[in-house]
């Protein structure tokens, strides 16, 4: 077992005693050492010609150098190991597992003389414990909000039995501790940031910074110097006037203050829930809310008020009031506009501008709305539907060739027939009926009071159209045909006579139907 050196001032104590005329066993009592240490340092004050009272000028250090000779720094014969360039090295091939003993390996080959394998690693340990330090961080009142998940207790599934693992969504306040937590099923983005819109509605109030972990649901891309925050979670901070500084990668002492609390909801509520079977999410969070509460009352042990307490006397007052409205989840998402000025969003396709045709937009989704932005402009809006493949369109976003044919109904056609004749509508209404849609029909309506009438005339076609609907040829080719014959101009009024038929044995009169 090694040596431990008693303090100075006791030493000291030791050597005035034995000035003082007390035996060994008195001043061994007295200072609560061993006789043999009052005998090692009698001998080592005499040899060091030392008495007492000691020298006024003597400090501690130069006492303990004159006491302790062999103990004094003597520069050694061995070279020392290069404790940074190990340290980078270790850093910087921690992928293939570089290991101490490959370093110490490739020391010995430069300095065959130096430390064994034993006293490298402890110098490079040594060393490397003057590193690991951390400041302590002043939470201001009002200022921050620490975020981060943890796992939670498990679902059951009614119908397969099987049990569904879920996250438990940890908010704490920097200065008081007051805290909050549910559980949801996943991290997404939705679960995210519902989560953060619940916890400010139970703090009745929003913090001046959120500080997140660098999940994908926050962080688009961690940077140390700059991350890029997830468009979502920067509308939700911007709603609540709130700014978004996430932690370091791989710096957990950067929001030491949720780790704190994910510590504390474990113990003081998932431990508590380690024997309940939960069956849907609602009753798992309808038990987190009543632990929950018990958490924030209880006292802590060295203020003696709970977290309520410091809530409502230190964050609260220094808070951000909440918006009359929460915050509308909306995702964000690119499209490229199709030739149909169209884009497609969530499986539906939502109309645009047609002078955007392949552009790329940004889209705005929220569970009631759809905006379309190009270069940061909104050029169209519309109500979110649900109806996988469908359309909608709005009329002002198309070409004006569409936005004619759009025009075209089944009454507007047969409005527009009847300023040739009563025939005529009559005509166009039975080919439009005889159709499955009827927009298969509208060509050949078309065809008859545009090509037709203002080749033939309104009075033609009209005559026309009573003869087609006589012998029911009720199509733009028949019309067509009567008018390049000019049937047109024969009487339609009864059945056209039958040519008599020539008399022959073979040939049955009508008498002998009779």
């Amino acid at each position: 077992m090694a040596y431990t050196r008693l303090p100075m001032r006791k030493i000291k104590e030791v050597l005035r005693l034995k000035h003082d005329g007390f035996g060994q066993r008195a001043i061994a009592r007295s200072c609560g050492v061993a006789q043999s240490t009052v005998v090692d340092y009698a001998k080592r004050a005499d040899a060091a010609g030392l008495s007492w009272p000691l020298p006024p000028a003597l400090g501690d250090r130069e006492l303990e150098n004159r006491l302790f000779p062999s103990c004094l720094a003597v520069p050694t014969a061995k070279p020392p190991p290069d404790c940074e360039t190990i340290y980078a090295e270790l850093r910087r091939f921690r992928t293939v597992h570089l290991t101490l003993s490959q370093l110490w390996i490739e020391y010995k080959e430069v300095h065959p003389e130096g430390y064994q394998y034993t006293q490298f690693c402890e110098y490079y340990r040594r060393w490397r414990g003057k590193l690991d330090y951390c400041m302590r961080q002043e939470h201001r009142a009002g200022e921050k909000v620490f975020v981060d998940y943890c796992d939670g207790p498990g679902v059951v599934d009614t119908k397969t039995g099987e049990v569904i693992a879920t996250q438990m969504f940890v908010a704490v306040w920097g200065a008081s501790n007051y805290t909050y937590a549910e559980a949801s099923l996943t991290q997404s983005l939705p679960h995210w940031a519902s989560s953060h819109v619940r916890a400010l509605e139970y703090f009745g109030c929003a913090p001046s910074i959120f500080v997140p972990d660098n999940l994908k649901s926050g962080v688009t891309k961690p940077c140390f110097y700059e991350p890029e925050l997830n468009r979502s979670y920067e509308e939700l901070a911007a709603h609540y006037g709130c700014a978004v500084i996430p932690a370091r990668p791989y710096k957990p002492r950067d929001k030491a203050k949720v780790e704190a609390g994910v510590l504390v909801v474990q113990r003081w509520i998932l431990a508590v829930l380690r024997h309940h079977v939960f069956f849907n999410i609602a009753d798992l969070n309808a038990a987190i809310a009543g632990l929950l509460e018990r958490l924030n009352m209880r006292a802590l042990r060295k203020v003696k008020k709970s977290r309520r307490e410091l809530f409502e006397t230190l964050d609260r007052p220094a808070a951000k009031a909440l918006p009359q409205r929460p915050y509308e989840y909306a995702e964000w998402a690119h499209a490229r506009v199709n030739l149909n000025y169209h884009v497609e969003l969530d499986r539906h396709n939502y109309s645009v501008p047609f002078r955007l045709l392949r552009e790329k937009t940004e889209a705005r989704l929220t569970a009631t709305m759809v905006e379309v932005f190009y270069k940061h402009e909104r050029v169209a809006c519309h109500a979110r539907s649900y109806v996988a493949h469908g359309y909608t369109t709005l009329k002002e976003h198309m070409p004006p060739a569409h936005q004619k044919h759009l025009e075209w109904t089944p009454t507007r056609i047969v409005e527009w027939a009847g300023k040739t004749g009563p025939g005529t509508a009559l005509l166009v209404e039975k080919i439009i009926s005889s159709r499955a849609h009827p927009e298969q029909g509208y060509k050949s309506c078309l065809g008859i009071l545009r090509h037709l009438v203002g080749h033939y005339g309104a009075a033609r076609v009209e005559a026309a159209a009573g003869r087609a609907l006589t012998f029911n040829t009720c199509s733009y080719r028949s019309m067509r045909s009567i008018l390049e014959r000019g049937l047109d101009r024969q009487g339609t009024a009864g059945e056209p006579e039958q040519v008599a038929l020539p008399f022959h044995e073979n040939v049955r009169g009508r008498q002998y139907y009779h």
